[in-house]
């Protein structure tokens, strides 16, 4: 459903919100921030299980991994956005979240493996809470339109990600880090533009709004988590 347009004497047009569009994108942002809750739960949940697992297999075999886990994710996403409007979708996010959940365990076993390892994931976790509330109040809030930012957006997606599977193969720390502070200001924005089309109109499905502002929440929390590591974890 598209918003009524009115003409403003600078020649540009701008949208009229009915009550019945105001009414819809309110209920696709209570439903997505419901769904995005629920989502905490089997992520929760698999973290516990991948901080007991052996992944000593992942460990020795870290290309084939990567790239098998890549595959999966963007399976998964395809998976997903295809029965974004049935049951079946929501069903499919929660295993992806339960899933990522699970592959957060190595991260997390070497990061409590450090004497700060607590504090550090505490401190990751708190910087996720505090960008996410930040970027989606100013997204929810702002009277402006920030669709224009959707390409920029997509192309730094692209960019970032070939980035991350050309280091898989040549592991470079630097680099790494590098990817990871991408990821923290590309999270961040994703945020703010996602909840803006929600609030504007732009996007009508909270499934895949869902999907978008986990996903950069995850790769926030991560990313956060290693940049800490790398400069403040502290080795016995």
């Amino acid at each position: 459903m598209q918003p009524n347009m009115s003409s403003r004497s600078d020649g540009f047009r701008q949208p009229v919100l009915t009550s019945q569009t105001v009414t819809l994108q309110q209920k696709v942002l209570r439903n997505t921030y419901l769904l995005l809750a629920l989502t905490l739960i089997p992520t929760g949940i698999g973290a516990l299980i991948g901080l007991n697992m052996n992944f000593g297999i992942v460990r020795a075999n870290p290309i084939v991994s990567s790239l098998a886990i890549l595959a999966i994710v963007y399976a998964m996403f395809f998976a997903i956005e295809k029965n974004r409007d049935s049951g079946l979708g929501v069903a499919l996010l929660l295993a992806l979240t339960l899933f990522l959940g699970i592959i957060l365990g190595p991260l997390l076993q070497v990061a409590l493996g450090l004497r700060n390892g607590g504090q550090l994931v505490a401190m990751a976790a708190g910087g996720t809470a505090i960008v996410f509330f930040t970027m989606a109040g100013i997204g929810a809030t702002t009277k402006r339109n920030l669709s224009f930012l959707g390409s920029f957006l997509v192309i730094g997606c692209i960019v970032v990600m070939l980035a991350v599977v050309a280091n898989i193969f040549f592991a470079n720390p630097v680099l790494h880090l590098t990817i990871c502070a991408v990821f923290v200001l590309l999270s961040s924005m994703i945020i703010l533009f996602q909840v803006n089309q929600i609030v504007q109109g732009g996007e009508t499905n909270y499934v895949s709004a869902t999907l978008t502002l986990y996903m950069s929440i995850y790769n926030l929390f991560s990313s956060l988590l290693q940049i800490l590591m790398a400069l403040t974890g502290q080795r016995d």
